[in-house]
């Protein structure tokens, strides 16, 4: 049966009414049309899915839509908001970083690869190659070296004088 779940999504109040079971990457992208958080796998293994809820990173494919009423959501789409005094044409750091380093092919993981390395940043400011590792989304291009370029130089961008 449904339910109506509150929530805020990327800064602005939404009301849902859906099962409260249904996994929120489907709240999003057939509910609410928010399509940057992409389907991959269901299981949480490849996430590209991966959005933030209060600011830490977690998979949308198994997530219910019960566990987020109440708490405010990321998704792709609304992370470069989370700068302070971001413009509308602002990117956020990581998403700049992930320009300047060419990381995307195809860029289907894109968005989950890249919610993962912010809320890292978030954690870890200055993180080691170790800390890099533990990023565990999938990219079927293989551009692992350019995300890992492109973290470090997000983590530059983030510490920088006036960031």
């Amino acid at each position: 049966m449904a339910e109506v779940f509150e929530f805020t999504l990327n800064g602005a109040p939404v009301s849902v009414e859906a099962p409260p079971d249904l996994p929120v990457l489907w709240v999003l992208r057939d509910l609410l049309g928010v399509t940057g958080p992409k389907y991959g796998c269901g299981v949480d293994e490849c996430r590209a899915c991966t959005c933030h809820v209060d600011g830490r990173a977690f998979a949308t494919c198994v997530t219910p839509v019960s566990a987020i009423a109440g708490h405010h959501v990321t998704t792709i789409e609304g992370l470069a908001a989370t700068v302070p005094g971001a413009g509308p044409d602002t990117l956020h750091p990581v998403q700049q970083a992930w320009l300047e380093q060419d990381v995307p092919q195809c860029g289907y993981c894109q968005p989950g690869q890249i919610m993962m390395a912010a809320a890292l940043l978030a954690q870890v400011p200055d993180p080691t190659d170790a800390d890099i590792d533990q990023i565990r989304n999938v990219c079927r291009c293989g551009t692992y070296f350019r995300i890992r370029r492109a973290i470090k130089r997000a983590a530059e961008l983030l510490t920088a004088p006036g960031a």
